[in-house]
């Protein structure tokens, strides 16, 4: 009798334990594999590390979601979703019209300015007009692509690159005139070595049936409880101040905008 009672607290305590793990909903949580600074990248012992990085863990916690990060290549990165090779994309993101037609989104967790940086020693702005002539490096698949080919089209060349690193380095080399991307992830660059080169034009003339309205976690239209689980958990971390601790390290300004 002793030993069935054993067996059948046994069994109750693995039962138990493998409820407890039930508890947290494993999810794949997808976005680009090349570095993204101060987004995410990778730092010497090959973790992934950043603003985006933190969010994620905060929203992740908030949710009870055990969420394994999955490096995707950025131009591949929706495709992922839908055939569900990874569950959402926290990949700075921006909310368009154009991407809700696959996919949907949560409710956005930042949104920042559009800018143009180039080389010091040429002088232009970020209007049409300025960039006639110059040769507007972008990355491929984003809203920046799109809108450089919408906007600037008629006035320069658009040369699209696979990553956002490759397309700062081009500028740093002198082979093209001007990048566009975020604004954030322009300042990084302009704060690194390879940089010195070059200085801020000032920022694109706002569309948002372009550029969207801010970032969104992408996630597979059908997956409405997900979706609603991050937007609990999105409100949850900017009501009890999680998102502003982690936010202060990286920023001096109010990422989330209005």
């Amino acid at each position: 009798m002793k030993n069935g009672l054993k067996v059948a607290a046994l069994a109750l305590a693995i039962g138990l334990t493998g409820a407890g793990a039930a508890m947290a909903e494993q999810v794949k949580l997808g976005f680009a594999a090349e570095p993204y600074p101060p987004f995410t990248s990778l730092d010497a012992s090959g973790k992934w590390v950043g603003w985006e990085v933190e969010f994620a863990d905060a929203v992740c916690k908030e949710a009870k979601l055990d969420c394994v990060i999955t490096p995707v290549a950025w131009d591949g990165i929706i495709p992922a979703l839908t055939t569900k090779k990874i569950d959402m994309i926290v990949g700075s993101m921006s909310i368009t019209e154009e991407r809700m037609k696959t996919i949907d989104f949560s409710d956005k967790y930042y949104n920042t300015p559009t800018g143009i940086i180039g080389n010091k020693d040429q002088t232009f702005d970020a209007t049409p007009a300025s960039l006639a002539g110059k040769i507007v490096g972008v990355q491929v698949s984003t809203v920046h692509a799109d809108y450089a080919k919408k906007h600037f089209t008629e006035a320069a060349e658009i040369k699209e690159y696979q990553t956002q690193d490759e397309a700062n380095q081009d500028l740093a080399a002198g082979r093209i005139d001007a990048i566009q991307a975020d604004a954030i992830a322009l300042d990084a660059f302009l704060k690194s070595e390879a940089g010195a080169c070059c200085e801020a034009k000032g920022n694109v003339a706002d569309d948002p049936a372009v550029l969207g309205l801010g970032v969104g976690i992408g996630v597979r239209k059908e997956d409405s409880a997900l979706k609603e689980k991050l937007n609990a958990a999105i409100k949850a971390i900017r009501a009890n101040g999680s998102y502003d601790a982690f936010s202060k390290p990286y920023f001096d300004f109010n990422i989330y905008g209005e």
